[in-house]
């Protein structure tokens, strides 16, 4: 067959342009001509010399391969512009400082390996390559920062940013740490469990999507998702560890020679470890986070680079008069190590202060748990008017405090501050526009009030400031006309009682009337504006309010299917309420609904909020049976007189629900709730209450006498009777009574926090055998609270004592119990 005469003609060519783009030994790119390029076939990614992006001066150079600029990976250390990147006829591409030097600054390390050529793939892989083709070292297999689409990253790889590493663990976890020591982020595909995979392989799709691949794994994990993944257009999107600390995933058009992040792994930035440096605070100025200094007893390492950290401007052994704590409201020190105490927040500032510490953190999530920093610690910090904690740090007197006490830190920078100069400006335009509009409403009003249509508008209005989420401020008229004069009864609990109402844009609401609360009308409007800025799928929102004199009133969403207690406590002889028995399935999801709704009270609000009166009554079903908790945030809005020491005259709770430290008087904290919340769990497996004592119990506690069932595997006792020959899942039933026995253990310290307890039913964690509870004191009063009783002997004398030297709560504190600070943002305390 006859060869056309145009074919060796178009297969010298294809030669020609294979050859084109390989990088024969002996080439050379030069830092000084910044033409000077090796690119990939169809120019989207160029290896060359370009300006460092993290140093300050523009002479510092890098050798990079980049895209659109963007640098994705990096040949050795900075350089200048007297340097090469030579492939020397050996193989070996080396870095040299100057064209005729003979010691590199960096090398591939592939002499004599048989590298012909080197060549920049479209993928923006670097390869060396034999005569054959094939690799024999790549840019893929050696990243610096930066992770691209089609690029492979395993568990021998590492990104690294200056003492930051990203790293993805045997388990499918992807690991940011500091320095190889401080692991501050540990997330991914088995984040709850310790099971290793073969070949983890993580990727960055071209669509966004950050994957997690493995032989053992049925197809590919999604672990994050950039915030515009699968847009349209030529769009680059790549990982990257900054030198910030953090991990983020970025986007870019072709050809826009811009850059922006689409996720990052910690959302937030002053969470990252030494993010500031050691004694630097980290705290936010508008959405910037800045870094400061403790106090003005503190100075800047470096005023040109403030996350340089801070140093003390006398050192503790140079102090005169012996050391002092400064008291740092509101901040915390980042401790990624388990190491903890139990102890008040006085007990944890006077421990520092007498022992070698140099910093400590009393947290105020319910736990009661303080860490220490000793002197060879790296001490990090964060503030922010959110955090509850308060933290101490050792210094020579007299303490300094900062000029702006409501930063909490001194220094930041100039830009931050012009930002502040233009918000004043900005705010204060819009203060005079809304003072305008405030004085045409008023004018309008007084004008029209007495008009018919005026109560439709604003029936509409009421409408819209419900809708807003706003708590809405009702008057005692417009609730006592709502509820028909309080007329249809709903329930009552310890806090008042509850009525039905049909409020002006015909939201049907319960509104309950407050009994004993006594505080200012201010102070009730910021525990009411705590209530309503909670908001959770298992907690009941909060309509709005009524404060009017003695008359003081909460409308919350009216729940249909009432509280839970009537549908646990009913009688099998009533035909009525016989369809009231619920199921297996339901009773489960009520447990977990009722679960995740505390555990965000405890750990996911803003403060940390203990209940203190978990009981059935508290816990409503809506029109689909799902779980909402309510009444909390009241136990703040009730006896505020009694707030110094909680006695049993003091005591608001339930009997039967109560946890042992509220009748030993010591302090209180979420491990409270999740007392009342086991013994709330064995009444949702059981149907029946608690405390109950009855002959099948053999007189034992209700208890007492399931854990005997327990140990000998008798579960059909336990469990309702009139939901045991339904569809139960066993395995689930005996998780939920587990959880429940450790719950109510008598030392708080054994019971779990309500987060490990949401993944203790959802069966994510292994549930040791719970040791058996111990028989609390029986307390009298009836429904709603305890009091009028007294404990005497001398063991009660000594708790007694130990509860008066606990540090003593602040009133002014929204919706906790327990250890708190003083309000001032400095404390000092000579030694």
């Amino acid at each position: 067959m006859k060869l056309p005469r145009w074919l060796p003609l178009f297969l010298l060519l294809l030669a020609t342009t294979t050859s084109a783009v390989d990088i024969l030994p002996g080439a050379t790119l030069s830092a000084s001509d910044p033409n000077s390029k090796w690119t990939s076939p169809n120019n989207t990614f160029a290896l060359t010399f370009v300006p460092d992006p993290t140093a300050a001066s523009p002479q510092t150079l890098i050798a990079a391969v980049t895209y659109n600029n963007i640098t994705i990976w990096q040949a050795g250390p900075t350089t200048n512009s007297s340097a090469v990147l030579r492939l020397l006829p050996s193989g070996d591409l080396q870095l040299l400082p100057t064209p005729t030097s003979t010691t590199p600054l960096w090398s591939s390390a592939t002499a004599n390996l048989g590298v012909s050529a080197a060549s920049l793939e479209d993928s923006g892989n670097f390869v060396l390559k034999n005569s054959s083709g094939a690799a024999v070292w790549s840019s893929f297999d050696r990243p610096t920062d930066t992770i691209v689409p089609t690029q492979k990253f395993n568990t021998s790889h590492t990104l690294s940013s200056g003492l930051y590493s990203f790293k993805i663990q045997t388990n499918g976890n992807l690991t940011l740490s500091w320095n190889n020591t401080v692991i501050y982020y540990n997330s991914g595909l088995n984040s709850t469990t310790n099971s290793n995979l073969t070949n983890p392989n993580l990727d960055i799709i071209s669509t966004g999507i950050l994957t997690l691949s493995d032989p053992t794994l049925s197809s590919p994990q999604n672990l994050a998702y950039a915030s515009d993944f699968d847009g349209e257009g030529e769009i680059m999107r790549f990982v990257k560890l900054d030198n910030d600390g953090n991990l983020r995933i970025y986007s870019s058009v072709k050809g826009s020679g811009t850059v922006n992040p689409r996720w990052a792994a910690v959302s937030d930035q002053c969470q990252v470890f030494a993010f500031c440096g050691n004694m630097g605070i980290c705290s936010y100025n508008d959405t910037y986070p800045i870094c400061g200094c403790p106090s003005l007893n503190f100075e800047f390492n470096d005023v040109r680079d403030t996350r340089k950290g801070c140093k003390r401007k006398v050192e503790l052994q140079d102090c005169p008069g012996g050391e002092t704590m400064l008291q740092l409201d509101h901040s915390k020190f980042l401790n990624f190590q388990p190491e903890m105490t139990f102890q008040g927040i006085s007990a944890c500032r006077l421990n520092c202060l007498v022992g070698p510490c140099i910093a400590s953190t009393a947290l105020a999530d319910g736990s009661g748990q303080c860490y220490t920093k000793s002197s060879n610690d790296f001490v990090v910090g964060y503030h922010s008017p959110a955090i509850p904690s308060t933290s101490f740090v050792k210094v020579c007197p007299p303490v300094q405090p900062n000029p702006n006490p409501s930063l909490g830190l001194s220094g930041g920078d100039g830009r931050n501050r012009w930002r502040l100069r233009a918000w004043v400006v900005v705010v204060a335009v819009l203060a005079s526009v809304i003072g305008l509009l405030a004085v045409e409403g008023g004018l309008w009003w007084w004008c029209f009030r007495n008009s018919p249509k005026f109560g439709a508008l604003s029936a509409q209005y009421a409408l819209l400031e419900y809708a807003s989420g706003a708590p809405v401020q009702f008057s005692y008229k417009e609730l006592h006309k709502a509820t028909k004069g309080f007329k249809e009864k709903l329930g009552e609990g310890g806090f008042g009682v509850v009525y039905k109402g049909v409020l002006a844009n015909r939201t049907v609401a319960a509104v309950k009337q407050l009994e004993g609360i006594e505080q200012g009308e201010k102070q009730f409007r910021m525990e009411v504006a705590t209530i309503s800025s909670t908001h959770h799928l298992n907690l009941v929102r909060l309509i709005g309010f009524c404060s009017e004199g003695r008359h003081r009133l909460l409308v919350y969403e009216f729940m249909k299917n009432g509280s839970l207690d009537n549908f646990l406590f009913t009688s099998d002889s009533s035909e009525e309420q016989s369809g009231k028995h619920l199921n297996w399935e339901c009773r489960y999801n009520i447990a977990l609904g009722t679960a995740r709704g505390i555990t965000y009270l405890h750990e996911e609000c803003r403060d940390c909020i203990v209940h203190c009166d978990i009981k059935p009554e508290n816990i409503l079903l809506d029109e689909n049976f799902h779980a909402k908790v309510s009444d909390f945030g009241l136990a703040k809005l009730v006896n505020p007189k009694d707030h110094r020491y909680r006695t049993l005259t003091s005591v608001r709770g339930t009997r039967g629900y109560l946890a042992p430290e509220w009748i030993a008087n010591l302090p209180i904290t979420s491990k409270s709730d999740v007392y009342s919340y086991g013994m709330v769990l064995m009444e949702i497996v059981s149907g029946k209450r608690n405390f109950e004592v009855s002959g099948q119990t053999g007189h034992k506690k209700f208890t007492v006498w399931a854990y005997e069932e327990f140990e000998k595997g008798n579960f059909e006792a336990i469990v309702d009777r009139r939901i045991y020959g339904g569809e139960i899942d066993i395995e689930q039933v005996k998780r939920v009574i587990e959880v429940s026995f450790w719950c109510i253990q008598e030392q708080p310290s054994q019971r779990p926090m309500m987060g490990k307890v949401v993944q203790m039913l959802e069966g994510v964690v292994e549930i040791d055998k719970p040791p058996p509870p111990k028989a609390a004191t029986a307390v009298g009063g009836g429904e709603g609270s305890v009091a009028g009783n007294s404990v005497t002997g001398s063991s009660f004398s000594v708790v007694s004592t130990f509860a008066a030297s606990m540090p003593l709560p602040s009133s002014s504190s929204s919706g906790k119990l327990g250890d708190r600070a003083s309000s001032s943002l400095l404390y000092s305390e000579t030694k």
